[in-house]
């Protein structure tokens, strides 16, 4: 597969430096980190809720997991829930459930992202497929999706084998 052609014209048009990197398929944020030998707090992954039934993108380090309470009351909502693969399809029509690139998808989403994610350098980000990624500076990135910033994440438990 390829990078959609719509994510490489947003970086094109704004003249920002990238790489497309592609990898054998992989479901996890963990094991895109893991195919591409970058350490999962650069790897910015997207998790989407539902609240108080409108969708919402959460973007943070793939290395953490998202706690409910803390974006509920973010969000000041009454519900929020994961969005389910069927929703997820609906608002994020060109990108395979799973892989949503870390990006402004649609004007209307609200894109919040953990601080946690903050890093001097590049991140690594899903690129709507399982097989691709892009590699951009945070800097970048951040002015470009300009997220809300605000801290709803805790670290992952390490797996021990």
């Amino acid at each position: 597969m390829a990078t959609p052609l719509w994510i490489r014209k947003m970086l094109q048009l704004r003249g920002l430096p990238f790489e497309e990197l592609h990898h054998s398929e992989v479901y996890t944020a963990q094991q895109v980190a893991q195919r591409e030998h970058v350490s999962g707090h650069r790897v910015a992954k997207v998790v989407v809720v539902m609240a108080d039934g409108r969708p919402v993108e959460l973007i943070l380090p793939a290395s953490r997991y998202v706690v409910l309470n803390q974006v509920r009351a973010l969000l000041k909502a009454r519900d929020v829930r994961l969005a389910s693969e069927q929703e997820m399809e609906e608002f994020f029509i060109d990108c395979q459930p799973g892989a949503i690139p870390a990006l402004r998808y649609l004007p209307e989403v609200p894109v919040l992202m953990d601080r946690t994610l903050i890093v001097e350098g590049n991140i690594l980000f899903q690129a709507g497929t399982h097989c691709d990624a892009v590699l951009l500076n945070f800097r970048d990135w951040f002015e470009m999706v300009n997220p809300q910033v605000a801290t709803f994440s805790e670290p992952r438990e390490p797996a021990y084998i």
